[in-house]
């Protein structure tokens, strides 16, 4: 059994290290991808598999296809580094809008319910923040997830207007903090762990507030100290492999 490759021993290309057409992928390499918007993670890594010419590719933490940012995509041997990649904290840009409800928790899917606003603050969202959403949490995760049960993913059952019971799950909030606020939008930047749905954090704010709120935007910037600045985009990637070839 293949043994995964630390982390500090894995090439990793970025802007600064751009991946040449002579390298074999097949020994193991990491990419810092920036994900466009409307582009799933699984496009991503086709799109990498498709350049890389290597089989297996895979990616180290799921963006839904609304969501901007770090995406690292790892091939050949480092796709046994994957889980590596995933223990680490993640950081988030995410634009909440309140007093509105959408199924998805997100801009995907259309506001069913409204909610009032006129009553929150600044400072009344940050008191929320403070007391709700500050060290270990228990957030239940939105139907619209990749998540299974019975061997069909959550979002499928989600389509057909169906609803299941989510237990609740512990994550870690680091850090948080009001970037901008411009009601009805508010936009935060959080520091988490690994599983934490941004999406629940957006529905439950939402909630705490006595309103409605959905996550309307988010970008990943941060995967542990990879940074989304560092991130090529998949065009550049691309055309990285092309230009001694």
């Amino acid at each position: 059994m293949a043994i995964a490759i630390p982390l500090d021993e894995l090439p990793v290309y970025s802007k600064e290290n751009p991946p040449q057409p002579d390298i074999d992928f097949s020994a193991g390499a990491a990419f810092l991808l920036n994900k466009p918007k409307g582009w799933s993670s699984f496009d991503v890594v086709k799109f990498v598999r498709r350049r890389v010419k290597v089989k297996k590719v895979g990616h180290a933490g799921t963006l839904d296809p609304m969501a901007t940012g770090l995406l690292i995509v790892c091939c050949g041997k480092a796709t046994k580094s994957i889980s590596q990649f995933q223990e680490l904290y993640k950081e988030y840009i995410g634009e909440i809008t309140l007093g509105g409800f959408t199924p998805s928790y997100d801009a995907e899917t259309d506001i069913t319910e409204t909610g009032p606003t006129e009553h929150i603050t600044r400072k009344l969202i940050q008191q929320k923040l403070e007391e709700h959403f500050s060290g270990e949490i228990h957030q239940v995760p939105p139907m619209y997830s990749a998540l299974k049960r019975g061997g069909k993913k959550l979002y499928e059952l989600a389509r057909k207007g169906e609803t299941v019971v989510r237990p609740p799950r512990a994550v870690i909030i680091y850090e948080s903090e009001i970037m901008r606020f411009n009601l009805p939008k508010v936009t935060l930047r959080i520091k988490c762990s690994k599983g934490t749905y941004i999406r629940s954090i957006a529905h439950d704010l939402g909630e705490t507030l006595g309103t409605k709120g959905f996550l309307s935007a988010l970008e990943r910037t941060y995967i542990g100290e990879y940074a989304s600045e560092q991130a090529l985009h998949p065009h550049k990637f691309g055309d990285s492999l092309l230009d001694n070839g």
